[in-house]
């Protein structure tokens, strides 16, 4: 836009009583007051101005333009505003500890990239949830629990589960799957369980087994060989990926989702819809290559 710089000192004049107080405002000259005002008006071929005494008035011109200035620059003040405060905002979301630790915090670097200067923090809780407290606005959970509130849930991705091996524990047992050791989760007592009917495998429950307080304890025992975790995809991509555990019979649907909480608002939050959109993208991707089918499971 031509001469906005005259239209900004223009403006400030507007409000005031003299040249010389809005050069106190702009933190410039009287002359350069002056200057820039002869500027406009030169432009618009229009008196903005008119003198009497020690003060300054506007003119009829000068009114009508003050109207539409006002409004021009209070919009922009509201783009600064929303601006800073999407800069910086906080976003508070609870996440289910395993997805948290082995998903969610080493894909954020990813979300940075494209949100600079962006505040998620996250806390980590399976289960019901309570969004409001503490300016909890977001909750990634298992849909395995009731809700108590009527919040907004948004499917994120569909649950693919299958047992997970060090390469080297699964040489050591020879692909033998009776000799296999069970890791369980304290937190998940029923997983296996749930897996071997789905499979048709219900022998393995006989094998022996090893207990742990929490899911991320069984992978990490998974990834030092001491037997076979039953893994959610999301949650071993990436050892998949890096070679850490081979998943020799692939992935079977568990009939649960992971599921994304939030409350129905009116207004919109930037930064966190921004984020909601990057969590589906990234999701809704995050399925294995093959699921587990029966000539696998023999």
């Amino acid at each position: 836009m031509r001469h906005l710089k005259a239209f900004h000192v223009f403006h400030v004049a507007a409000s005031s009583s003299s040249y010389s107080e809005a050069a106190d405002k702009l933190c410039i000259t009287h002359g350069a007051v002056s200057k820039q005002i002869k500027v406009l008006e030169s432009y618009l071929s229009q008196h903005l101005f008119y003198k009497k005494g020690r003060h300054v008035y506007l003119t009829q011109e000068g009114e009508v333009l003050k109207e539409y200035t006002t409004q021009a620059f209070d919009a922009l003040d509201e783009g600064i505003d929303k601006l800073t405060l999407v800069r910086n905002k906080c976003l508070e979301v609870s996440c289910e500890p395993t997805l948290t630790m082995r998903w969610l915090m080493p894909r954020l670097s990813d979300f940075y990239s494209q949100v600079p200067n962006a505040d998620v923090r996250l806390s980590t809780a399976g289960g019901p949830v309570t969004l409001g407290v503490n300016a909890l606005s977001l909750a990634i959970r298992r849909d395995d629990f009731e809700l108590l509130h009527d919040y907004k849930r948004t499917k994120l991705v569909d649950e693919w589960v299958g047992p997970v091996f060090a390469p080297g524990y699964w040489q050591q047992v020879k692909g033998d799957l009776s000799k296999v050791r069970l890791l369980h989760s304290e937190t998940r007592p029923q997983a296996w369980a749930s897996w071997c009917q789905s499979a048709g495998k219900m022998g393995l429950l006989d094998n022996s087994s090893q207990s742990f307080a929490h899911f991320y304890f069984c992978f990490q025992a998974a990834v030092d060989g001491l037997g076979a975790a039953l893994g959610s995809y999301p949650l071993v991509v990436d050892d998949l990926k890096r070679g850490n555990l081979i998943a020799p019979f692939g992935f079977l649907l568990s009939g649960h989702s992971y599921m994304l909480l939030s409350q129905e608002k009116t207004s919109d939050d930037q930064l966190e819809q921004r984020f909601i959109h990057w969590l589906q993208d990234n999701l809704q991707r995050c399925v294995p290559d093959r699921a587990c089918d029966e000539q696998s499971l023999d």
